[in-house]
């Protein structure tokens, strides 16, 4: 693990080119959470509607490009769940289809940083992490009344 708290002005670029850095989102509220992550060099504070969150770092499946992607935090036993909520929209986000092609990632919590490998849950499994999310992050249970699709979740390990 490393800390954070690096410059990172090179990583807000939200054009289209492969840069070395990871690029931020081209959503506002998502670019300033994490913005304010980089500047801090750590995720404590930063959070939504009072719950933590993690930084993670992703391959686009397509380009190679890495992009943050802060996600609430759902930790248990030093794994963490990524779950591909999008408010219950009826797509996948986009980082779903980078982490299904690209499962390394690696996971900002706090000011600890490690890479780790991501993989979609089935059955008991991501009932069990569901139920972690859910408890995590309330709101998760409304979203997947809002879409016929099985909400993802992958635990990161």
């Amino acid at each position: 693990m490393r800390s954070g708290g690096r410059n990172h002005a090179a990583s807000t670029d939200v054009g289209s080119g492969v840069t070395d850095q990871p690029q931020l989102s081209p959503t506002d509220w998502v670019r300033e959470q994490t913005e304010r992550i980089l500047e801090q060099g750590t995720t404590d504070g930063v959070e939504i509607f009072d719950r933590p969150i993690v930084l993670f770092t992703t391959t686009g499946a397509k380009s190679g490009q890495k992009r943050y992607v802060p996600l609430m935090r759902v930790e248990e036993n030093g794994k963490y769940a990524m779950v591909a909520s999008k408010g219950g929209d009826p797509r996948h986000p986009l980082w779903y289809h980078n982490v299904k092609a690209n499962p390394t990632v690696t996971v900002q919590d706090g000011d600890k940083v490690a890479t780790l490998t991501a993989r979609e849950l089935e059955g008991e499994e991501r009932e069990h992490w569901w139920a972690l999310a859910v408890e995590a992050y309330p709101p998760y249970a409304e979203y997947q009344t809002k879409t016929d699709r099985l909400i993802p979740v992958f635990v990161v390990e």
